[in-house]
């Protein structure tokens, strides 16, 4: 099989989103897996998509400091993001890869451990979709369905500006934030920590290409974006630039605020899942769910998954063995995929939302 790479070399903050999210639209059932290689010239943060900016982002911050924030359409947490990261992603027919993320994982991060291994980093897969050396994180992944495609994001981490990202983040005092600054450092690695020096780019993708033909099975072939992929890219673009996308958590929890009654609570609280973690803001009208917004650094297939798992959820009883049951029933009926993230999980975290009722 054929594997189309674009390299799309440094392009701006807003189109080193977008190209995978347009190539992505562009796919159809028939056509060749994609590979495509770009790196920011600019700094920004980027969002997972289920997360809520507000409780995960500096805004002023960023604000002085002129970084834009966008939301992609992946799963996972929030991060800063520059030149010294090459991104990768794999954008696949849907039916030409893996339909689980639990087997998307390993399969497409093989390619970049082989390739940091190669340079002289002892990498590693540790599930559900980390890469470490020794302990320490060299890079993190992520799994969407886009139109027709399967995508799979990744990055090398080059180089990486702890300070900087530790202050993107929301925290509760500066105290807390040089702690974090210091967890960074110590948990994160690099290419430059690991090698001394940054690595010749030209020969980091040659390495990368051949091994992704070892492990994919493809004959990667240089190519360049068609007209309708480009327009794509620009339509992606328009829309992750829009502030109705890029706060579309926040209008979730303005209309469940609207929601509120006689006899009802709204609550928040948090959950640390395997898969990431999991914020429930919860309408509960006299013990039961009234209704429910999931949000967080996890991962689910298909993407709206989330929403119509918290829609499913309206009218279960606040009680741990039925909205156990419940979760567990919905995310069979709806075909979701959440790696790390059960049932049970799901009502760890909406419990912990829930008042005492007296």
């Amino acid at each position: 099989m054929k594997l189309r790479v674009i390299d799309f070399g440094h392009v701006s903050a807003l189109r080193s989103q977008a190209v995978y999210h347009g190539l992505a639209e562009a796919m159809t059932p028939e056509s060749d897996p994609v590979l495509s290689l770009v790196s920011p010239s600019t700094p920004y943060v980027c969002v997972g998509m289920h997360q809520d900016i507000d409780k995960e982002v500096d805004r002023d911050f960023c604000a002085s400091r002129s970084l834009p924030i966008y939301r992609r359409h992946v799963g996972g947490g929030a991060v800063y993001l520059d030149e010294n990261q090459l991104f990768t992603h794999f954008i696949y027919p849907a039916g030409k890869a893996p339909q689980r993320a639990a087997d998307l994982y390993p399969l497409f991060i093989e390619p970049v451990v082989r390739t940091y291994r190669e340079m002289g980093i002892n990498a590693n897969y540790r599930p559900v979709n980390d890469i470490q050396v020794e302990g320490r994180k060299i890079g993190g992944t992520g799994a969407a369905s886009i139109g027709n495609a399967t995508v799979m994001v990744g990055s090398f981490m080059i180089d990486f500006d702890t300070e900087t990202m530790s202050k993107c983040l929301k925290v509760p005092s500066e105290k807390f934030r040089d702690k974090l600054r210091q967890t960074l450092d110590d948990y994160m690695t690099t290419m430059v920590k690991q090698l001394g020096a940054k690595p010749d780019r030209t020969a980091l993708k040659s390495t990368f290409l051949r091994h992704c033909a070892d492990v994919l099975g493809v004959e990667p072939v240089i190519d360049q974006p068609t007209a309708a992929e480009l327009a794509a890219i620009a339509r992606a673009e328009a829309e992750l630039s829009d502030p109705e996308w890029t706060e579309v958590q926040h209008r979730k929890l303005v209309a469940l605020g609207v929601k509120i009654a006689a006899n009802t609570h709204l609550t928040e609280a948090a959950h640390k899942a395997p898969g990431g973690l999991i914020r429930v803001n919860l309408l509960d009208a006299g013990g039961s769910v009234a209704d429910l917004v999931l949000s967080g650094d996890f991962t689910c297939l298909p993407p709206d998954g989330v929403d119509r798992l918290a829609a499913a959820l309206k009218g279960t009883a606040l009680e741990p063995a039925a909205l156990q049951a419940a979760a567990d029933a919905a995310i069979v009926r709806l075909g979701l995929d959440l790696p790390g993230v059960s049932g049970a999980d799901i009502a760890t975290a909406i419990g912990a939302a829930q008042q005492p009722h007296t």
